[in-house]
Protein backbone atom coordinates (compact mmCIF):
# COMPACT_ATOMS: atom_id res chain seq x y z
CA UNK A 1 0.00 0.00 0.00
CA UNK A 2 1.55 3.65 -0.86
CA UNK A 3 1.96 6.25 1.86
CA UNK A 4 -0.68 9.25 2.07
CA UNK A 5 2.45 11.53 1.01
CA UNK A 6 3.35 8.80 -2.19
CA UNK A 7 -0.92 9.11 -2.85
CA UNK A 8 -1.38 13.22 -3.27
CA UNK A 9 1.53 13.68 -5.65
CA UNK A 10 -0.31 11.44 -7.81
CA UNK A 11 -3.50 12.75 -7.58
CA UNK A 12 -2.05 16.29 -8.46
CA UNK A 13 -0.05 14.35 -11.67
CA UNK A 14 -3.61 13.04 -12.42
CA UNK A 15 -5.34 16.44 -12.53
CA UNK A 16 -2.64 17.64 -14.41
CA UNK A 17 -3.09 14.59 -17.16
CA UNK A 18 -6.40 15.80 -18.24
CA UNK A 19 -5.23 19.06 -19.90
CA UNK A 20 -1.85 16.75 -21.55
CA UNK A 21 -2.10 15.49 -25.17
CA UNK A 22 -4.28 13.82 -27.31
CA UNK A 23 -4.06 11.05 -24.61
CA UNK A 24 -2.08 10.93 -20.86
CA UNK A 25 -1.58 7.98 -18.59
CA UNK A 26 0.26 7.39 -16.09
CA UNK A 27 2.12 3.89 -15.25
CA UNK A 28 4.37 1.66 -13.38
CA UNK A 29 7.76 1.08 -14.42
CA UNK A 30 6.70 -1.98 -15.16
CA UNK A 31 4.07 -0.98 -17.66
CA UNK A 32 0.62 -1.40 -15.49
CA UNK A 33 -1.29 1.21 -16.22
CA UNK A 34 -2.51 3.25 -12.68
CA UNK A 35 -4.14 6.07 -14.22
CA UNK A 36 -5.63 7.46 -17.53
CA UNK A 37 -7.45 11.27 -18.31
CA UNK A 38 -10.80 10.73 -19.33
CA UNK A 39 -9.93 11.81 -22.64
CA UNK A 40 -7.79 8.89 -22.94
CA UNK A 41 -10.87 6.81 -21.68
CA UNK A 42 -13.31 7.87 -24.58
CA UNK A 43 -10.56 7.67 -27.43
CA UNK A 44 -9.94 4.08 -26.80
CA UNK A 45 -13.88 3.45 -26.36
CA UNK A 46 -13.07 1.87 -22.83
CA UNK A 47 -15.97 2.73 -20.13
CA UNK A 48 -14.27 1.32 -17.24
CA UNK A 49 -10.64 2.09 -15.44
CA UNK A 50 -8.25 1.18 -16.94
CA UNK A 51 -5.93 0.36 -13.54
CA UNK A 52 -3.75 -2.55 -13.65
CA UNK A 53 -3.90 -3.46 -17.41
CA UNK A 54 -0.46 -2.98 -19.29
CA UNK A 55 0.43 -0.39 -22.06
CA UNK A 56 0.98 -2.73 -24.43
CA UNK A 57 -2.36 -4.52 -24.48
CA UNK A 58 -3.95 -1.19 -26.04
CA UNK A 59 -1.50 -1.45 -29.06
CA UNK A 60 -0.73 -3.17 -31.99
CA UNK A 61 1.13 -6.31 -31.34
CA UNK A 62 4.24 -5.81 -33.13
CA UNK A 63 4.59 -2.57 -31.60
CA UNK A 64 4.24 -4.03 -28.07
CA UNK A 65 8.11 -5.20 -27.85
CA UNK A 66 9.05 -1.33 -29.15
CA UNK A 67 6.58 -0.17 -26.33
CA UNK A 68 8.32 -1.83 -23.87
CA UNK A 69 11.72 -0.85 -24.32
CA UNK A 70 10.71 2.32 -24.46
CA UNK A 71 9.44 2.01 -20.89
CA UNK A 72 12.50 0.69 -19.21
CA UNK A 73 14.75 2.58 -20.99
CA UNK A 74 13.10 5.53 -19.50
CA UNK A 75 12.58 4.16 -16.19
CA UNK A 76 16.29 3.22 -16.13
CA UNK A 77 18.02 6.59 -17.51
CA UNK A 78 15.61 9.28 -16.25
CA UNK A 79 15.02 10.79 -19.25
CA UNK A 80 12.07 11.00 -21.32
CA UNK A 81 11.91 8.56 -24.55
CA UNK A 82 10.01 9.03 -27.61
CA UNK A 83 8.18 5.92 -29.31
CA UNK A 84 5.99 5.43 -31.84
CA UNK A 85 3.42 2.81 -32.13
CA UNK A 86 -0.68 1.98 -32.92
CA UNK A 87 -2.87 2.87 -30.45
CA UNK A 88 -6.43 0.48 -30.80
CA UNK A 89 -8.90 2.88 -30.62
CA UNK A 90 -12.87 1.95 -31.02
CA UNK A 91 -11.89 -0.45 -33.43
CA UNK A 92 -9.66 1.51 -35.53
CA UNK A 93 -5.60 1.55 -35.17
CA UNK A 94 -4.32 4.91 -34.94
CA UNK A 95 -0.59 5.94 -35.05
CA UNK A 96 0.69 7.78 -31.97
CA UNK A 97 3.84 9.38 -30.78
CA UNK A 98 4.18 8.39 -27.14
CA UNK A 99 6.50 10.79 -24.67
CA UNK A 100 7.34 8.65 -21.87
CA UNK A 101 8.94 10.82 -19.21
CA UNK A 102 10.22 9.90 -15.42
CA UNK A 103 8.32 11.10 -12.63
CA UNK A 104 10.71 11.56 -10.13
CA UNK A 105 10.95 10.01 -6.70
CA UNK A 106 7.02 8.49 -7.02
CA UNK A 107 8.14 5.84 -8.98
CA UNK A 108 5.79 6.53 -11.79
CA UNK A 109 5.81 7.33 -15.45
CA UNK A 110 4.04 9.64 -17.26
CA UNK A 111 2.98 8.80 -20.64
CA UNK A 112 1.37 11.51 -23.21
CA UNK A 113 0.68 11.00 -26.61
CA UNK A 114 0.06 12.56 -29.57
CA UNK A 115 -1.93 11.67 -33.01
CA UNK A 116 0.35 11.85 -35.57
CA UNK A 117 -1.99 9.87 -38.15
CA UNK A 118 -1.80 13.07 -40.75
CA UNK A 119 2.10 13.15 -40.49
CA UNK A 120 2.03 9.31 -40.75
CA UNK A 121 -0.22 9.43 -43.87
CA UNK A 122 1.80 12.46 -45.11
CA UNK A 123 5.13 10.44 -44.71
CA UNK A 124 3.65 6.97 -46.50
CA UNK A 125 2.40 9.54 -49.99
CA UNK A 126 5.76 10.74 -50.17
CA UNK A 127 7.62 7.58 -49.82
CA UNK A 128 5.02 5.93 -52.14
CA UNK A 129 6.02 9.26 -54.63
CA UNK A 130 9.78 8.52 -54.38
CA UNK A 131 9.45 4.94 -54.58
CA UNK A 132 6.06 4.90 -57.50
CA UNK A 133 5.85 5.77 -61.26
CA UNK A 134 3.54 8.87 -60.94
CA UNK A 135 1.77 7.61 -64.33
CA UNK A 136 1.17 4.22 -64.14
CA UNK A 137 1.81 3.89 -59.88
CA UNK A 138 3.85 0.81 -60.50
CA UNK A 139 7.05 1.06 -58.66
CA UNK A 140 9.65 2.41 -59.94
CA UNK A 141 13.44 2.33 -60.69
CA UNK A 142 14.21 2.78 -56.78
CA UNK A 143 11.27 0.41 -55.44
CA UNK A 144 12.52 -2.11 -58.26
CA UNK A 145 16.13 -2.57 -56.98
CA UNK A 146 14.98 -2.89 -53.53
CA UNK A 147 12.67 -5.75 -54.77
CA UNK A 148 15.53 -7.54 -56.90
CA UNK A 149 17.76 -7.35 -53.85
CA UNK A 150 14.88 -9.20 -51.49
CA UNK A 151 14.25 -11.75 -54.32
CA UNK A 152 18.61 -12.27 -54.40
CA UNK A 153 18.68 -12.62 -50.98
CA UNK A 154 15.68 -15.58 -51.36
CA UNK A 155 17.26 -17.02 -53.71
CA UNK A 156 20.77 -17.74 -51.93
CA UNK A 157 18.55 -19.45 -49.33
CA UNK A 158 17.05 -21.67 -51.18
CA UNK A 159 19.36 -21.95 -53.58
CA UNK A 160 16.82 -21.12 -56.75
CA UNK A 161 17.19 -18.94 -59.49
CA UNK A 162 15.03 -16.45 -61.13
CA UNK A 163 14.78 -14.13 -64.09
CA UNK A 164 14.59 -10.46 -64.77
CA UNK A 165 13.05 -9.40 -68.06
CA UNK A 166 13.03 -6.01 -69.73
CA UNK A 167 9.86 -5.32 -71.88
CA UNK A 168 9.95 -2.18 -74.23
CA UNK A 169 7.16 -1.70 -76.44
CA UNK A 170 7.82 -1.81 -80.52
CA UNK A 171 6.91 1.20 -82.45
CA UNK A 172 5.51 3.10 -79.27
CA UNK A 173 7.39 6.84 -80.56
CA UNK A 174 4.41 6.61 -83.44
CA UNK A 175 1.90 7.09 -80.84
CA UNK A 176 3.28 9.87 -79.27
CA UNK A 177 4.33 11.71 -82.55
CA UNK A 178 1.18 10.97 -84.04
CA UNK A 179 -1.47 11.40 -81.70
CA UNK A 180 0.10 12.78 -78.82
CA UNK A 181 1.19 12.80 -75.56
CA UNK A 182 -2.08 11.97 -74.14
CA UNK A 183 -2.83 9.39 -75.84
CA UNK A 184 0.04 8.05 -75.38
CA UNK A 185 0.13 8.03 -71.35
CA UNK A 186 -2.90 6.02 -71.74
CA UNK A 187 -1.73 3.59 -73.74
CA UNK A 188 1.04 3.15 -71.23
CA UNK A 189 -1.26 2.48 -68.41
CA UNK A 190 -3.51 -0.28 -70.50
CA UNK A 191 -0.23 -1.52 -70.81
CA UNK A 192 0.61 -1.46 -67.17
CA UNK A 193 -2.78 -3.06 -66.54
CA UNK A 194 -2.60 -5.70 -69.17
CA UNK A 195 1.09 -6.74 -67.74
CA UNK A 196 -0.08 -7.03 -64.53
CA UNK A 197 -2.96 -8.96 -65.06
CA UNK A 198 -0.74 -11.28 -66.86
CA UNK A 199 1.32 -11.83 -63.54
CA UNK A 200 1.52 -14.06 -60.55
CA UNK A 201 1.21 -12.38 -57.48
CA UNK A 202 4.87 -13.56 -56.71
CA UNK A 203 6.13 -11.18 -59.42
CA UNK A 204 7.14 -7.42 -59.32
CA UNK A 205 6.63 -5.56 -62.05
CA UNK A 206 7.93 -1.64 -62.65
CA UNK A 207 8.20 1.08 -64.85
CA UNK A 208 11.89 2.23 -65.61
CA UNK A 209 10.68 5.20 -68.01
CA UNK A 210 9.29 5.33 -71.31
CA UNK A 211 7.78 2.60 -72.93
CA UNK A 212 10.29 -0.02 -70.78
CA UNK A 213 8.96 -2.14 -68.39
CA UNK A 214 10.77 -5.12 -65.94
CA UNK A 215 9.47 -7.62 -64.75
CA UNK A 216 10.67 -10.16 -61.66
CA UNK A 217 9.79 -13.26 -61.79
CA UNK A 218 10.98 -15.44 -58.86
CA UNK A 219 11.42 -19.34 -59.49
CA UNK A 220 11.77 -18.93 -63.07
CA UNK A 221 14.63 -19.99 -64.57
CA UNK A 222 14.67 -23.04 -66.69
CA UNK A 223 14.67 -22.57 -70.37
CA UNK A 224 10.61 -23.26 -70.85
CA UNK A 225 9.71 -21.42 -68.16
CA UNK A 226 11.20 -18.48 -69.45
CA UNK A 227 10.02 -19.40 -73.15
CA UNK A 228 6.50 -19.50 -71.41
CA UNK A 229 6.32 -16.44 -69.13
CA UNK A 230 7.32 -14.28 -71.36
CA UNK A 231 5.44 -15.97 -74.35
CA UNK A 232 2.48 -14.86 -72.69
CA UNK A 233 3.77 -11.21 -71.18
CA UNK A 234 4.75 -10.27 -75.17
CA UNK A 235 1.11 -11.87 -75.90
CA UNK A 236 -0.73 -9.61 -73.85
CA UNK A 237 0.76 -6.49 -75.99
CA UNK A 238 -0.30 -7.72 -78.87
CA UNK A 239 -4.61 -7.09 -78.94
CA UNK A 240 -4.88 -3.53 -80.16
CA UNK A 241 -5.52 -0.47 -77.60
CA UNK A 242 -8.16 1.52 -77.86
CA UNK A 243 -8.64 5.00 -76.79
CA UNK A 244 -10.81 8.13 -78.00
CA UNK A 245 -11.96 6.09 -81.14
CA UNK A 246 -8.23 5.31 -82.06
CA UNK A 247 -7.35 1.83 -82.44
CA UNK A 248 -3.75 1.66 -82.24
CA UNK A 249 -1.51 -1.52 -83.05
CA UNK A 250 1.81 -2.43 -80.95
CA UNK A 251 3.84 -4.93 -79.99
CA UNK A 252 6.87 -5.82 -77.45
CA UNK A 253 9.78 -7.17 -77.78
CA UNK A 254 11.77 -8.45 -74.45
CA UNK A 255 15.09 -9.51 -73.18
CA UNK A 256 16.04 -11.66 -69.87
CA UNK A 257 18.90 -11.87 -67.69
CA UNK A 258 18.95 -14.72 -65.22
CA UNK A 259 20.72 -14.93 -61.69
CA UNK A 260 22.91 -15.90 -61.47
CA UNK A 261 24.33 -17.06 -64.74
CA UNK A 262 24.63 -14.19 -65.76
CA UNK A 263 24.96 -11.49 -62.97
CA UNK A 264 24.78 -11.38 -59.21
CA UNK A 265 23.21 -7.91 -58.47
CA UNK A 266 20.52 -5.53 -59.18
CA UNK A 267 23.01 -3.49 -61.36
CA UNK A 268 24.17 -6.55 -63.43
CA UNK A 269 20.82 -7.91 -63.99
CA UNK A 270 19.43 -5.00 -64.92
CA UNK A 271 22.02 -4.00 -67.62
CA UNK A 272 22.14 -7.30 -69.27
CA UNK A 273 18.46 -7.74 -69.29
CA UNK A 274 18.67 -4.37 -71.31
CA UNK A 275 21.45 -5.34 -73.55
CA UNK A 276 19.45 -8.22 -74.68
CA UNK A 277 16.54 -5.92 -74.75
CA UNK A 278 18.48 -4.27 -77.64
CA UNK A 279 19.55 -7.07 -78.97
CA UNK A 280 15.72 -8.22 -79.52
CA UNK A 281 14.70 -4.46 -81.28
CA UNK A 282 17.80 -4.99 -83.47
CA UNK A 283 16.87 -8.48 -84.86
CA UNK A 284 13.59 -8.56 -85.51
CA UNK A 285 11.85 -7.00 -82.82
CA UNK A 286 8.45 -8.97 -81.40
CA UNK A 287 10.71 -11.55 -79.53
CA UNK A 288 12.32 -12.56 -76.79
CA UNK A 289 16.05 -13.38 -76.13
CA UNK A 290 17.73 -14.33 -73.58
CA UNK A 291 21.14 -12.49 -72.76
CA UNK A 292 24.12 -14.22 -74.00
CA UNK A 293 27.85 -13.15 -73.78
CA UNK A 294 28.88 -15.27 -76.56
CA UNK A 295 26.36 -13.02 -78.75
CA UNK A 296 26.47 -9.58 -77.62
CA UNK A 297 29.62 -9.00 -75.55
CA UNK A 298 30.11 -7.29 -72.22
CA UNK A 299 27.17 -5.38 -71.78
CA UNK A 300 27.70 -1.54 -73.34
CA UNK A 301 27.20 0.15 -70.24
CA UNK A 302 28.55 -0.35 -66.14
CA UNK A 303 26.05 1.66 -64.11
CA UNK A 304 28.61 1.69 -61.31
CA UNK A 305 31.67 2.74 -63.41
CA UNK A 306 29.51 5.31 -64.75
CA UNK A 307 28.88 6.71 -60.86
CA UNK A 308 32.64 6.50 -60.09
CA UNK A 309 33.16 8.66 -63.37
CA UNK A 310 31.18 11.41 -62.08
CA UNK A 311 33.11 10.93 -58.33
CA UNK A 312 36.83 10.93 -60.33
CA UNK A 313 35.90 14.13 -61.53
CA UNK A 314 35.16 15.80 -58.85
CA UNK A 315 38.24 14.15 -57.27
CA UNK A 316 40.84 15.09 -59.93
CA UNK A 317 41.45 11.18 -60.65
CA UNK A 318 41.61 11.80 -64.40
CA UNK A 319 45.21 12.26 -65.71
CA UNK A 320 47.50 13.35 -68.98
CA UNK A 321 49.80 10.76 -70.55
CA UNK A 322 52.02 11.90 -73.30
CA UNK A 323 53.50 9.82 -76.12
CA UNK A 324 56.56 10.73 -78.14
CA UNK A 325 55.91 10.98 -81.62
CA UNK A 326 60.18 10.98 -83.16
CA UNK A 327 61.37 11.60 -86.77
CA UNK A 328 62.06 8.12 -87.89
CA UNK A 329 65.75 9.29 -89.59
CA UNK A 330 67.26 10.72 -86.30
CA UNK A 331 64.28 9.32 -83.64
CA UNK A 332 64.22 13.12 -82.00
CA UNK A 333 60.78 13.68 -80.36
CA UNK A 334 58.95 16.34 -82.72
CA UNK A 335 55.61 16.27 -80.48
CA UNK A 336 53.50 13.92 -77.99
CA UNK A 337 50.22 12.49 -78.35
CA UNK A 338 48.15 13.11 -75.35
CA UNK A 339 46.34 10.44 -73.81
CA UNK A 340 43.92 10.58 -71.08
CA UNK A 341 44.20 7.87 -67.83
CA UNK A 342 42.15 7.27 -65.20
CA UNK A 343 43.45 6.36 -61.89
CA UNK A 344 40.91 4.94 -59.80
CA UNK A 345 41.78 4.69 -55.69
CA UNK A 346 40.89 1.28 -55.81
CA UNK A 347 40.71 -0.23 -59.66
CA UNK A 348 44.00 1.23 -60.68
CA UNK A 349 44.65 2.55 -63.77
CA UNK A 350 41.17 1.95 -65.42
CA UNK A 351 41.85 1.25 -69.01
CA UNK A 352 40.48 3.92 -71.61
CA UNK A 353 38.52 1.42 -73.64
CA UNK A 354 35.84 0.65 -70.42
CA UNK A 355 35.58 4.72 -70.06
CA UNK A 356 35.50 6.70 -72.62
CA UNK A 357 32.16 4.75 -74.33
CA UNK A 358 30.79 5.68 -70.94
CA UNK A 359 31.88 8.81 -71.23
CA UNK A 360 30.77 9.28 -75.13
CA UNK A 361 27.64 8.05 -74.14
CA UNK A 362 26.93 10.33 -70.83
CA UNK A 363 28.11 13.40 -72.22
CA UNK A 364 31.32 13.30 -69.60
CA UNK A 365 33.36 13.76 -73.00
CA UNK A 366 32.46 17.22 -73.52
CA UNK A 367 33.82 18.32 -70.30
CA UNK A 368 37.01 15.74 -70.22
CA UNK A 369 37.79 17.02 -73.66
CA UNK A 370 37.26 20.58 -73.08
CA UNK A 371 40.02 19.88 -69.67
CA UNK A 372 42.49 17.68 -71.85
CA UNK A 373 42.93 20.25 -75.10
CA UNK A 374 43.20 23.15 -72.52
CA UNK A 375 45.86 20.92 -70.26
CA UNK A 376 47.47 19.89 -73.47
CA UNK A 377 48.23 23.25 -74.95
CA UNK A 378 49.32 24.62 -71.20
CA UNK A 379 51.49 21.36 -71.10
CA UNK A 380 53.82 22.00 -74.31
CA UNK A 381 55.18 25.31 -73.41
CA UNK A 382 57.14 23.51 -71.00
CA UNK A 383 58.04 20.73 -72.89
CA UNK A 384 59.57 23.11 -75.12
CA UNK A 385 61.46 24.90 -72.52
CA UNK A 386 62.98 21.68 -71.48
CA UNK A 387 63.73 20.64 -75.01
CA UNK A 388 65.08 24.08 -76.26
CA UNK A 389 63.43 23.70 -79.25
CA UNK A 390 59.86 23.78 -81.09
CA UNK A 391 58.16 21.30 -80.62
CA UNK A 392 54.08 19.96 -80.85
CA UNK A 393 50.90 18.84 -79.34
CA UNK A 394 48.59 16.05 -80.45
CA UNK A 395 44.72 15.86 -78.88
CA UNK A 396 42.46 13.68 -79.83
CA UNK A 397 38.76 15.03 -80.55
CA UNK A 398 35.94 12.20 -79.52
CA UNK A 399 33.03 12.20 -81.69
CA UNK A 400 30.66 14.00 -79.28
CA UNK A 401 32.80 16.86 -78.97
CA UNK A 402 33.29 17.12 -82.88
CA UNK A 403 29.58 17.67 -83.25
CA UNK A 404 29.21 20.09 -79.89
CA UNK A 405 27.89 23.22 -80.41
CA UNK A 406 30.47 24.89 -78.33
CA UNK A 407 33.84 23.01 -79.32
CA UNK A 408 35.23 25.87 -81.69
CA UNK A 409 34.79 28.12 -78.06
CA UNK A 410 36.70 25.20 -75.83
CA UNK A 411 39.47 25.42 -78.90
CA UNK A 412 39.69 29.43 -79.00
CA UNK A 413 39.68 29.21 -74.66
CA UNK A 414 42.80 26.71 -75.19
CA UNK A 415 44.86 28.08 -77.35
CA UNK A 416 44.14 31.75 -75.53
CA UNK A 417 44.86 30.73 -71.72
CA UNK A 418 48.05 28.99 -73.23
CA UNK A 419 48.90 31.36 -75.81
CA UNK A 420 50.04 28.80 -78.04
CA UNK A 421 50.44 29.21 -82.09
CA UNK A 422 47.61 27.03 -83.57
CA UNK A 423 49.87 25.61 -86.02
CA UNK A 424 52.15 24.11 -82.86
CA UNK A 425 48.36 21.83 -82.19
CA UNK A 426 47.29 18.68 -83.70
CA UNK A 427 43.74 17.72 -83.93
CA UNK A 428 43.50 14.14 -84.13
CA UNK A 429 39.49 13.17 -85.91
CA UNK A 430 38.49 9.48 -86.99
CA UNK A 431 37.12 9.20 -90.09
CA UNK A 432 33.72 7.61 -88.89
CA UNK A 433 33.73 11.04 -87.15
CA UNK A 434 33.89 12.86 -90.38
CA UNK A 435 31.58 11.18 -92.79
CA UNK A 436 28.82 11.14 -90.32
CA UNK A 437 27.74 14.86 -91.60
CA UNK A 438 30.51 15.52 -93.94
CA UNK A 439 28.92 19.10 -94.50
CA UNK A 440 28.84 19.92 -91.27
CA UNK A 441 32.37 18.32 -90.65
CA UNK A 442 34.08 20.23 -93.63
CA UNK A 443 32.47 23.76 -91.92
CA UNK A 444 34.10 22.66 -88.10
CA UNK A 445 37.69 21.40 -90.35
CA UNK A 446 37.77 24.81 -92.14
CA UNK A 447 37.60 26.75 -89.15
CA UNK A 448 39.62 24.61 -87.21
CA UNK A 449 41.91 25.61 -89.72
CA UNK A 450 41.54 28.68 -89.85
CA UNK A 451 42.82 29.10 -86.52
CA UNK A 452 45.91 27.40 -87.50
CA UNK A 453 45.32 23.76 -86.21
CA UNK A 454 46.59 21.12 -88.05
CA UNK A 455 44.04 18.25 -88.92
CA UNK A 456 44.97 14.43 -88.59
CA UNK A 457 43.26 11.54 -89.26
CA UNK A 458 43.46 8.89 -86.66
CA UNK A 459 43.29 5.09 -87.04
CA UNK A 460 43.47 5.74 -90.84
CA UNK A 461 42.74 2.72 -93.09
CA UNK A 462 40.37 1.37 -90.42
CA UNK A 463 36.68 3.54 -91.40
CA UNK A 464 36.16 4.67 -94.52
CA UNK A 465 39.03 4.98 -95.87
CA UNK A 466 37.47 7.74 -99.06
CA UNK A 467 39.44 9.22 -101.13
CA UNK A 468 36.97 11.78 -101.48
CA UNK A 469 37.31 13.71 -97.92
CA UNK A 470 41.14 14.08 -98.18
CA UNK A 471 40.40 16.25 -100.94
CA UNK A 472 37.52 17.84 -99.59
CA UNK A 473 38.56 18.41 -95.91
CA UNK A 474 41.49 20.46 -95.02
CA UNK A 475 43.43 17.75 -93.89
CA UNK A 476 47.74 17.90 -92.52
CA UNK A 477 48.19 14.59 -91.51
CA UNK A 478 47.58 10.67 -91.77
CA UNK A 479 48.01 8.46 -88.62
CA UNK A 480 48.17 4.82 -90.23
CA UNK A 481 46.57 2.23 -87.67
CA UNK A 482 48.71 -0.15 -85.63
CA UNK A 483 46.73 -2.83 -87.32
CA UNK A 484 49.17 -2.37 -90.99
CA UNK A 485 51.98 -2.32 -88.81
CA UNK A 486 52.12 -5.24 -86.35
CA UNK A 487 52.55 -7.15 -88.61
CA UNK A 488 55.27 -5.64 -90.59
CA UNK A 489 57.36 -6.17 -92.50
CA UNK A 490 56.74 -9.34 -93.17
CA UNK A 491 52.80 -9.26 -94.24
CA UNK A 492 52.38 -8.86 -97.50
CA UNK A 493 49.03 -7.40 -97.52
CA UNK A 494 49.54 -4.70 -94.65
CA UNK A 495 53.29 -3.90 -96.58
CA UNK A 496 51.14 -3.05 -99.94
CA UNK A 497 48.37 -1.19 -97.87
CA UNK A 498 51.43 0.60 -96.09
CA UNK A 499 53.14 1.48 -99.18
CA UNK A 500 49.79 2.90 -100.99
CA UNK A 501 49.22 5.14 -98.14
CA UNK A 502 52.48 6.31 -98.12
CA UNK A 503 53.05 6.66 -101.83
CA UNK A 504 49.34 9.10 -101.66
CA UNK A 505 50.49 10.81 -98.73
CA UNK A 506 53.83 11.84 -100.86
CA UNK A 507 51.70 13.31 -103.58
CA UNK A 508 49.31 15.09 -101.55
CA UNK A 509 51.97 16.60 -99.32
CA UNK A 510 50.76 14.74 -96.31
CA UNK A 511 52.88 13.85 -93.63
CA UNK A 512 52.30 10.54 -92.12
CA UNK A 513 52.37 8.66 -88.87
CA UNK A 514 52.99 5.49 -88.39
CA UNK A 515 51.40 4.26 -84.83
CA UNK A 516 51.99 0.88 -82.83
CA UNK A 517 56.30 0.42 -83.71
CA UNK A 518 57.65 -1.59 -81.91
CA UNK A 519 60.39 -3.64 -83.46
CA UNK A 520 63.51 -2.31 -85.15
CA UNK A 521 62.41 -4.26 -88.02
CA UNK A 522 59.40 -2.30 -88.59
CA UNK A 523 60.94 1.18 -87.94
CA UNK A 524 63.41 0.01 -90.78
CA UNK A 525 60.93 -0.68 -93.34
CA UNK A 526 59.00 2.25 -93.04
CA UNK A 527 62.39 4.33 -92.56
CA UNK A 528 63.49 2.82 -96.25
CA UNK A 529 59.90 4.08 -97.60
CA UNK A 530 60.22 7.54 -96.45
CA UNK A 531 57.78 7.32 -93.63
CA UNK A 532 58.64 10.22 -91.56
CA UNK A 533 56.95 10.36 -88.18
CA UNK A 534 56.74 7.13 -86.26
CA UNK A 535 54.97 6.40 -82.91
CA UNK A 536 54.79 3.45 -80.30
CA UNK A 537 56.28 1.31 -77.94
CA UNK A 538 59.70 1.01 -79.59
CA UNK A 539 60.42 5.10 -79.10
CA UNK A 540 58.25 5.84 -75.89
CA UNK A 541 55.22 4.26 -74.27
CA UNK A 542 52.31 6.62 -72.66
CA UNK A 543 54.20 8.51 -69.97
CA UNK A 544 53.17 11.46 -67.28
CA UNK A 545 54.63 14.82 -67.96
CA UNK A 546 57.07 14.81 -65.49
CA UNK A 547 58.66 11.70 -67.45
CA UNK A 548 58.40 13.39 -70.59
CA UNK A 549 60.29 16.44 -69.23
CA UNK A 550 63.07 14.38 -67.96
CA UNK A 551 63.12 11.99 -71.15
CA UNK A 552 63.42 15.64 -72.99
CA UNK A 553 66.09 17.66 -70.37
CA UNK A 554 68.51 14.44 -70.07
CA UNK A 555 68.28 13.36 -74.04
CA UNK A 556 66.60 10.11 -73.00
CA UNK A 557 66.26 9.11 -76.57
CA UNK A 558 69.83 9.30 -77.89
CA UNK A 559 69.99 5.87 -75.84
CA UNK A 560 67.91 4.60 -79.00
CA UNK A 561 70.11 5.71 -80.90
CA UNK A 562 72.48 3.01 -83.38
CA UNK A 563 76.04 3.94 -82.61
CA UNK A 564 76.76 5.20 -86.10
CA UNK A 565 74.47 7.73 -86.32
CA UNK A 566 74.18 10.55 -83.26
CA UNK A 567 71.32 12.33 -82.31
CA UNK A 568 70.58 15.78 -83.78
CA UNK A 569 70.00 18.25 -80.48
CA UNK A 570 68.55 21.31 -82.47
Amino acid sequence: MRSPSAAAPAHGTDTLMEAAGDCALRIAPSGEIRSASRRTLRLLGLPGALEGMPLSDLVHETDGAALRTAIADAHAAGEPVLVRVRLRCLGREIPFELRIAPLGAYDSLLVVGRDVSAQHALEERLRHIATHDALTELPNRLLLADRIRVVIANARRSGQGFAVATIGIDGFKKVNDALGHAVGDAVLCQAAGRLRRAMRDSDTLARVGGDEFVVVLPGTASEAQIKLVTGRLLATLQSPFEHEGHTIYLGASSGVALYPQHAEDDHGLLALADAALIRAKETGKGRALVYSAREQGPPQHDISLEAAMFSAVREGEFLLYFQPIVDARTRLIEGFETLMRWKHPTLGMVPPVRFIPIAETNGLINMLGAWALKAACAQLPQFEEAAKRDLYISVNISPRQFRNDKFLGVLDEALALSGLDGSKLVLEITEGTLMVDPQHAETILTKMSERGARIAIDDFGTGYSSLAYLKRFPISVLKVDRAFVKDLPGAQKEAAICSAVLDMARHLDLSVVAEGVETEAQLAWLQARDCRYIQGYLTGKPMPAHVALAALQDNHYTALLPPERPARTS
